[in-house]
């Protein structure tokens, strides 16, 4: 259990980057290819900036996922199922008739989250020649505590098997990654010109992008029976002395250490040591 404060307040996402765009269409299209494997039909699927009129607002039982991009791209991006559409893809996947009125069975959601590992990694083969090794790794999830660089849809084309319908969300450090990365080299010069300054124009792409940063107070592991019997008045301690200092994390990576201090009434961090890459791992 971690006690967080974000720095920045939830904000609506932007339509993506062009370049979140490309990242978004691999996945549609890894997507499809897996589905229209397992359905033995054509499957194809689309990937909308903006939110279909028939799609479903976000409700308590949707089925949440996490993927964690790492290596030649860096951060997080969020899934959410409604739990109507997550039905079908689990009764597709395990070769069930199709039935909205099904009850989800336990199995149901290993069975999405499965279907989810195959399409991460079509996607990981497909991301290559623009993007290098990247490593993707699928976690279940909740509801993102970052505000999102960039969102939108996968929804499943007319026609097919079954309703696909997939809300996304990329966190700002993997939008920024995205619209930083380099484009595909057309020449044989694997080094870039001197003096050309291609390296600052890309620096200069990320300066406005905004990033939230997390203050970590300390953290605790706790049974499952001791989480279910906290309620008002429950004292939860952390494993951190007072004195101790605080972390601060960008996208989850630990990047600095300090003391809390209190700012116009809004708490703040005094930073005393910035960490290594080597350092904070």
């Amino acid at each position: 259990m971690t006690d967080e404060a974000s720095s920045t307040p939830q904000s609506t996402a932007s339509l993506p980057h062009a370049d979140a765009g490309a990242y978004m269409q691999v996945w549609a299209e890894s997507m499809s290819q897996v589905l229209a494997q397992i359905a033995g039909s054509p499957f194809g699927i689309e990937s909308p900036p903006e939110a279909p009129p028939e799609t479903q607002p976000a409700q308590e039982n949707d089925l949440r996922v996490t993927i964690v991009a790492a290596g030649g791209l860096r951060g997080e991006m969020s899934l959410r199922l409604p739990r109507t559409a997550a039905l079908g893809v689990a009764q597709l996947f395990l070769g069930e008739t199709q039935d909205a009125a099904g009850e989800f069975k336990s199995d149901y959601q290993e069975a999405v989250e499965e279907l989810l590992r195959q399409v991460a990694g079509h996607a990981v083969t497909a991301l290559k020649p623009r993007w290098g090794e990247v490593q993707l790794r699928l976690e279940s999830g909740v509801q993102p505590s970052w505000s999102p660089g960039a969102s939108g849809w996968l929804i499943s084309a007319s026609g097919a098997p079954c309703r696909v319908e997939i809300e996304w969300q990329l966190s700002a450090a993997l939008h920024a990654a995205l619209v930083a990365a380099s484009r595909p080299i057309e020449n044989n010069s694997t080094e870039p010109e001197i003096g050309s300054g291609a390296g600052e124009g890309n620096f200069e792409l990320l300066m406005d992008v905004e990033i939230e940063v997390t203050l970590r107070f300390g953290e605790r592991s706790m049974l499952l029976r001791d989480i279910l019997e906290l309620g008002e008045g429950s004292v939860v301690e952390l494993d951190r002395q007072v004195e101790e200092p605080v972390d601060l994390l960008l996208d989850g990576k630990l990047i600095a250490r300090g003391e809390v201090v209190v700012v116009d009434g809004n708490y703040g961090l005094r930073i005393q040591e910035m960490l290594t890459a080597a350092a904070s791992g």
